[in-house]
């Protein structure tokens, strides 16, 4: 079901912590099925609501809607293995992250004595999807631009090599910048506000941690046939001006699942969560409503 929107608009483990902003409350910890620390942010009060960022981001990335939710919900921003709070190892496999995400969602369901709903962007949105195959515990899930590549990568062939070589010779500063420009698809004049931004060192900082993204992605178990097996209700959110492989990749993953919905946000690419971020909460909002 598709429906098209408008609309314009990026410590103790407390649960009613102060909101998130770009230095965050202090995290608390859930460990992983192997053991890594994974780091989870949170503020406000209510239903649990956990926020799975995308690549080389952490959980400063949902600072703008983070607040909005936790009006209503209690939310619980994670850091992904190998960025901000939280561990990492030197072996990596995409079903860590699975378990990172399950770990997280179950033990707040202990502890709330409720079902946890889930927000994941982009790649965090591929790693929610996981986490719901293993996760006794979700209720609903919204992915925004995380399907699995349809038809075609998102990526050029041979950028995760060339990228690898930008790594090299020129530094994570550049590896981000030709990930933004190729893959995400933003202009120039995109990335240079982004340059600006007061979170800009954080996600260089974290660039290197796209090789392995893209490694990933060709792992059967975040595959579309994988994660379209997802039983719990999913709405998939998809930017309006966003580049057309993410439209098919949400189409591609809305055929597959048992209980798939779409709504599109017209005039936004792949940062509703910031440049439509009054539109973004409302339709996410609905769609958790019980």
């Amino acid at each position: 079901m598709v429906r098209r929107r408008g609309g314009r608009g990026e410590a103790q483990g407390s649960r009613g912590g102060p909101p998130l902003t770009i230095a965050g409350a202090g995290p608390w910890f859930v460990e992983s099925t192997d053991g890594t620390l994974i780091a989870v942010f949170s503020s406000g009060r209510g239903r649990p609501l956990v926020l799975v960022h995308g690549a080389a981001a952490d959980h400063t990335t949902w600072r703008t809607v983070g607040p909005l939710f936790g009006v209503r919900f209690g939310v619980h921003a994670i850091d992904r293995r190998g960025r901000g709070a939280s561990g990492d190892r030197a072996s990596y496999r995409i079903e860590h992250e699975f378990n990172d995400v399950a770990r997280v969602i179950d033990r707040l369901a202990e502890e709330s004595g409720r079902v946890v709903d889930v927000i994941g962007h982009s790649f965090g949105g591929r790693v929610a999807l996981g986490a719901a195959l293993r996760a006794d515990s979700i209720g609903r899930l919204v992915v925004y631009e995380g399907a699995p590549p349809a038809d075609e990568p998102y990526q050029e062939p041979g950028l995760r090599r060339r990228l690898e070589r930008i790594l090299a010779a020129d530094g994570p500063a550049a590896l981000f910048e030709t990930f933004l420009a190729e893959v995400i698809g933003m202009t120039p004049a995109d990335i240079a506000a982004y340059r600006a931004n007061p979170v800009w060192p954080d996600r260089v900082a974290a660039a290197p941690t796209i090789l392995r993204e893209l490694d990933a992605e060709s792992s059967p178990a975040a595959g579309l046939d994988a994660l379209g097996a997802v039983e719990v209700p999913v709405l998939q959110v998809l930017g309006g001006d966003s580049r057309p492989a993410f439209r098919r990749a949400t189409e591609a993953l809305d055929a597959r699942l048992a209980n798939g919905h779409v709504v599109v946000i017209d005039g936004a690419k792949h940062a509703a969560h910031h440049t439509h971020a009054a539109r973004f909460v409302s339709e996410v909002e609905a769609f958790l409503r019980p």
